[in-house]
């Protein structure tokens, strides 16, 4: 049956569609529920891209299906493309003053507690209008929802570079002694590990990037730590410090800063060795022009971050 120019392109705009959800999704079942479309749709579409291109787009094994060398270089195409569909109408509606847009963030825990709700309530008060998605994510989620598409600036702490991530800013984020203002250990200007040891301490989970630094740190001098309360949620432990008035915790300051300037609690420098290597990172995707207002809002960001 004939069709017209625009009737082929919708189909292959779907077809590019229902393929980079299931790059993202690793299987046809999970891109059929999160695009609620029936997943012989789907396969029907991606067949019918592999019968064009004449070359298999997935290596597909019992746990999922992988992109194969054409189907990554096919979803570098479909990614820009619908980036670039997406700068434009952001861009068109950023004509109106910025009254209008949206942008979508990416971050681990510390980022989005108070900082970044903070950060987006005062942008949106300078611009209402603007919509804001907010993810949160283990640092290594955010990074590859980056690379898939799926967020416009990715806000994790990192030890090392990443392929194909640009990064925006880069700010040193040493561990801190978090504590409360009556906690004995105020009296001192910076103060050690083996200081810490003697008080209930609250530790984030062995595989964060704080902890790895505290616990290599600990290694090193061979001292004891046996925490009280281990916890995949910062808010958890900084609760525990509500509740434990010798507690203390650790984190990066841009966790606390809120709670800090509040009078609430006190973050005080560790002078061990080791525990400043880390960092800051806001991150997009190489190649990437981002839209006027999240553009806006990225370089908005970037002063809060380093204030």
């Amino acid at each position: 049956m004939a069709t017209s120019p625009l009737v082929a392109r919708q189909l292959q705009d779907t077809a590019l569609r229902y393929f980079l959800e299931v790059v993202r999704c690793g299987s046809i079942s999970e891109a059929s529920s999160r695009l609620n479309v029936a997943s012989s749709a789907i396969s029907r579409h991606i067949a019918q891209l592999e019968a064009l291109l004449e070359v298999s787009l997935f290596d597909r094994h019992a746990r999922g299906m992988v992109p194969s060398a054409a189907g990554e270089l096919l979803a570098v195409h479909a990614l820009r493309s619908a980036h670039d569909a997406e700068r434009v109408v952001g861009d068109v509606q950023a004509l109106q003053g910025m009254q209008r847009g949206r942008v979508r963030l990416v971050a681990t825990e510390g980022f989005s507690m108070e900082f970044l709700p903070r950060v987006i309530s005062d942008f949106v008060a300078q611009h209402p209008g603007l919509q804001f998605h907010l993810g949160v994510h283990p640092p290594a989620d955010c990074t590859r929802r980056i690379l898939l598409g799926d967020a416009d600036i990715g806000f994790v702490m990192s030890r090392g570079a990443e392929k194909d991530i640009k990064v925006e800013h880069l700010q040193p984020s040493p561990v801190l002694a978090v504590m409360r203002p009556t906690h004995p250990l105020v009296r001192f200007k910076q103060i050690s590990l083996r200081q810490l040891v003697p008080y209930p301490l609250a530790l984030p989970e062995p595989d964060t990037t704080v902890r790895q630094l505290f616990d290599i740190a600990c290694h090193r001098q061979r001292l004891p730590v046996e925490p009280v309360l281990t916890s995949s949620y910062i808010a958890s432990l900084l609760g525990f410090l509500r509740h434990a008035p010798l507690g203390i915790t650790i984190c990066g300051e841009i966790s606390v800063r809120e709670p800090i300037e509040r009078g609430e609690l006190v973050a005080m420098p560790l002078k061990d060795r080791g525990l400043d290597l880390r960092n800051i990172e806001v991150q997009t995707l190489v190649g990437r022009t981002l839209s006027r207002t999240a553009q806006a809002f990225l370089d908005y960001l970037k002063t809060q971050l380093a204030a």
